[in-house]
């Protein structure tokens, strides 16, 4: 299989963030109105600080402009995912196992949203536990989910 322009980023981005303690939760290389934008999100066990996206920023800027990735001017945002996280990535799933998630999916011909703790992630599907009541869905039918977070008093 070619390798292509955006594998090469992704590579480049892994070894940064792991020589950082950090890891890729998402990488995304978009053309906006204000020209290209390549979007970094990090992750860590207990959180990503504003250092740790600082840092992982000034080496991947370094890294990819004396590789010369993306050609022409771009712009590079590194963020955390945020508390509330969108899992579009089987990987996304396994990270979020034994937390609250939200699943939007498709059932029969109808549109259903459920939230329980992702208990599960097989290769065809998700088991959530919501209450007492275990709900498998497969993953062709999942429109969108997110990890759901709670205020605790």
């Amino acid at each position: 299989m070619k390798e292509t322009k955006i594998d090469n980023i992704e590579r480049l981005v892994k070894e940064v963030c792991e020589k950082n303690h950090v890891a890729l939760y998402d990488l995304n290389l978009k053309n906006t109105k204000k020209g290209r934008v390549l979007s970094v999100e990090i992750t860590k066990i207990g959180g990503v600080s504003i250092d740790d996206c600082e840092i992982v920023s000034r080496k991947l800027s370094e890294y990819l402009d004396d590789l010369d990735l993306i050609s022409g001017k771009y712009f590079l945002e590194v963020s955390s995912p945020g508390l509330e996280r969108y899992l579009t990535q089987k990987k996304h799933y396994i990270s979020a196992i034994n937390e609250k998630i939200k699943v939007t999916y498709k059932k029969d011909d109808k549109t259903e949203t459920v939230v329980g703790i992702l208990i599960e992630v097989l290769p065809d599907e998700i088991t959530l536990k919501n209450n007492e009541e275990i709900k498998k869905i497969n993953f062709k039918d999942i429109k969108k989910a997110k990890t759901v977070f709670e205020f605790k008093k």
